[in-house]
Formats: structure tokens, C-alpha cells, sequence
């Protein structure tokens, strides 16, 4: 699609947040996503302001972040960060925030402030009314953009699935439930222990 004819996105805000009055719980929108912690997203040229994540959300997405960061770190791989974020497919057209992220090492010139290409690897947590946008809406996105490697982590059945890849579509390449060991394709030799991934420290 020709960037001069993607119309001004719309905003779309989530059940979480008033249309009328943008507040969450009590919280002007403005004070909770200012400059440096702004949760809007684009989808499909579509604005998506998301609700904070609860604490035990925080907690897994903390114990992913710190144990890949260990891991490569140790072995010299690449940057893993956390959300918000910004990962710019598609200026004004597809700009996500996963929430935990992966560049190897030879890729860091997509790191711009903001990410401005395509991540080796991308996480979502998923959240209570999330469902539907992060293992359908945000994997197609990731899939037509080629990320190489998506996770999708379930809270509330602690599971973990892994994606790669194949032909342009994603296969499940790994996965745990309750106990067991993930598997990473792109981070190589990482493997994460699936009761580190969901422990409440």
C-alpha cells in the first residue's frame, strides 16, 4: 500500500478505557501514557491504547526478561528488552509493543531509539481480554513482517508457545505446560525451564 494513500489511523480504545472521558479506573489516560510510558499501539492503521498489566503479568514478563538477558549476555547474542517499546514495521500503519523482544547482535542497526525493522524475536503475555489481538490480530502482523521467532505465554494455564518460521508461516517449534522445557530456535542453545518463566518471586 502506497504510504501517501493509508488514511489517518483511527483510535480504538479498549473496554478498559471511557471513549468519552479517556480515563482508566480513576487515571487520566494523559498521566499514565505520557512521552516515556505511552501503551498506544498501532494495528492495521489502527490506534489501540492497551490497560496496564497487572502485577502478574509484570512478573512473567520480568523472569523472561532476566533470564534471556543472562543467557545472552553469557554468550554474547544480542539485546533483549522489555515494553513499551516501540517496533516500527510500518510508519503510522503497524507499530507494535511486545511485550519482551529479542535483536541479535549483528541486526542492533534496526535500534533506533525506537526499533525500526524487524526483531529476531518477539513475546506476548497474554492479558485478560488479549486473546483474540495477540495470537491472532499481533501474529499475523508478526508473521507477514517476518519476525523469525514469536512466543505466545498463557498465564492462566502456564504454557508457553513457541513459533518459527516455515514457508512464511509460523509452526509451533516448542512448547510446556505446567512443567518442562521451552525451546528456542533463534536464540540458540536457550532453553528455559518453564517454572522459571511463571515463579512469583
Amino acid at each position: 500500500m502506497d504510504a501517501q494513500t493509508i488514511e489517518k489511523p483511527k483510535q480504538k480504545v479498549l473496554e478498559a478505557y471511557s471513549t468519552e472521558t479517556k480515563v482508566v479506573k480513576g487515571y487520566d489516560v494523559a498521566t499514565l501514557t505520557g512521552q516515556d510510558f505511552d501503551l498506544t499501539e498501532i494495528i492495521n492503521g489502527e490506534e489501540v491504547v492497551g490497560p496496564s498489566p497487572f502485577d502478574k503479568h509484570q512478573n512473567i514478563e520480568g523472569n523472561l526478561y532476566y533470564t534471556i538477558r543472562r543467557y545472552i549476555q553469557r554468550n554474547g547474542l544480542g539485546k533483549v528488552y522489555v515494553s513499551p517499546l516501540d517496533v516500527i514495521f510500518a510508519e503510522d500503519f503497524q507499530r507494535l509493543q511486545p511485550d519482551v523482544l529479542f535483536i541479535k547482535k549483528e541486526n542492533m542497526s534496526i535500534v533506533k531509539g525506537w526499533i525500526r525493522g524487524v526483531p529476531d524475536m518477539v513475546c506476548e503475555v497474554i492479558s485478560k481480554g488479549t486473546i483474540s489481538r495477540d495470537t491472532v490480530t499481533k501474529r499475523a502482523v508478526y508473521e507477514q513482517f517476518k519476525v523469525p521467532e514469536y512466543w505466545i505465554v498463557f498465564p492462566e494455564h502456564e504454557t508457553v508457545q513457541v513459533f518459527t518460521l516455515e514457508s512464511d508461516k509460523y509452526i509451533l517449534y516448542s512448547t510446556a505446560e505446567g512443567e518442562g522445557v521451552i525451546k528456542s530456535k533463534v536464540i540458540e542453545g536457550l532453553e528455559l525451564d518453564i517454572n522459571d518463566v511463571f515463579e512469583d518471586w
